[in-house]
C-alpha cells in the first residue's frame, strides 16, 4: 500500500523526560546491549563510542547535551545509530543514547505543529513541536553532528 505524501514517518525517542522526533530516513539501526568504549577528554554529553559494522561510532546523550539531566551508560542503554547529514567519509554515523526502544510513528503533515511557547531552546534542539496531544523536540542534527565532530577532533 502506497503512503500518502501528506504523511511523515519518524521515530519518537524517549530521552529523559522529553521525546525527540527523528526522521525515519536518518535512522540506520536500533541497538541494545552494545559495549560502550569511553573516550578520554570529551564533553560530558559524549559518553564514548561503539563499534558498529566496522565503524567507530561516537555516542551522544541528548539528555546531557540539552541540559535535561544526566544519563549514564548502563547495560540496558539502547543506541539509535543515525546517518550523518554531511555524508562525511570519516564520520558517517553518530549514536544517540536512550533508555528504551524508539516508537515508529506516522504523522500527518497537518498534525505537526510548531510549539513556540519557549523563548530559548535547549542545546541541540531546533524546535519543539506538537504531535496531536504529544510534545516532542526536533533535534538540530547538523549542530549535533558538528559538536560531535569537534569533540572527537580535539587533541588528547
Amino acid at each position: 500500500m502506497a503512503r500518502s505524501n501528506d504523511e511523515i514517518r519518524g521515530f519518537l525517542v524517549q530521552v529523559g523526560d522529553e521525546r525527540v522526533l527523528l526522521p525515519n530516513a536518518t535512522v540506520a539501526e536500533l541497538l541494545s546491549r552494545v559495549p560502550v568504549q569511553p573516550v578520554a577528554d570529551t564533553p560530558h554529553w559524549m559518553p564514548g563510542k561503539i563499534e558498529w559494522q566496522g565503524w567507530q561510532v561516537p555516542l551522544f546523550s541528548m539528555v546531557d547535551l540539552g541540559g535535561f539531566g544526566h544519563e549514564p551508560v548502563t547495560a540496558n542503554s539502547k543506541i539509535v545509530v543515525l546517518k550523518t547529514l554531511s555524508g562525511s567519509g570519516t564520520m558517517p554515523y553518530i549514536g544517540l543514547m536512550t533508555r528504551s526502544f524508539p516508537r515508529l510513528i506516522t504523522v500527518p503533515r497537518d498534525g505537526l505543529l510548531a510549539d513556540a511557547s519557549e523563548e530559548s531552546l535547549p542545546e541541540g534542539v531546533q524546535m519543539r513541536v506538537l504531535l496531536g496531544d504529544e510534545a516532542a523536540l526536533l533535534p538540530d542534527l547538523e549542530m549535533i553532528e558538528r559538536l560531535v565532530a569537534e569533540a572527537i577532533a580535539q587533541p588528547a
